[in-house]
């Protein structure tokens, strides 16, 4: 499998595919999936092993992302981490645009700075390509982050 551990607890990485994939992931201390791609969807094989897997459907189109969407991943993940024990595989079909965008934003949302977390994902995983148009939907969905929680 094709996972590179972003920090302890956050992987990213390709496309799961098969059962014998899913339970490598599982031996890897994966406790949940946050899935990206569109093209296949791995709650089935998650489900076999115990594993917390959503499906985030995301077309890999270079169009903008909505904020819903990154919410979605992000809230998922935030929960996920709440447990101490649990370790989490962000993926879409190749770990180059899509699981780079929402692990972006999942470390956002851990208080990293946009501009440090992007270069922790770049020296961990060289195959990542932070296109522009994804990389200002992280920057929309931590805008409105900060704006929550300012009016809440």
């Amino acid at each position: 499998m094709d996972i590179t551990w972003v920090t302890e607890r956050i992987g990213l990485g390709g496309g799961i595919w098969n059962s014998k994939n899913m339970e490598e992931v599982a031996r890897s201390g994966v406790t949940h999936v946050l899935n990206m791609q569109l093209e296949f969807d791995d709650r089935p094989l998650g489900e076999a092993l115990g594993i917390h897997v959503m499906w985030n459907p995301t077309d890999d189109d270079f169009l903008p992302k909505s904020v819903d969407m990154l919410k979605r991943g992000v809230d998922f993940a935030l929960e996920a981490l709440e447990d101490q024990e649990a370790r989490i595989y962000v993926h879409c079909a190749a770990g180059v645009h899509r699981a780079p965008m929402m692990t972006l934003a999942i470390l956002c949302a851990l208080d990293w700075q946009i501009e440090e977390a992007m270069a922790l994902v770049e020296t961990r995983r060289p195959v990542v390509d932070f296109a522009d148009v994804y990389v200002e939907s992280v920057r929309q969905f931590v805008a409105s982050r900060l704006e929550s929680k300012s009016n809440p």
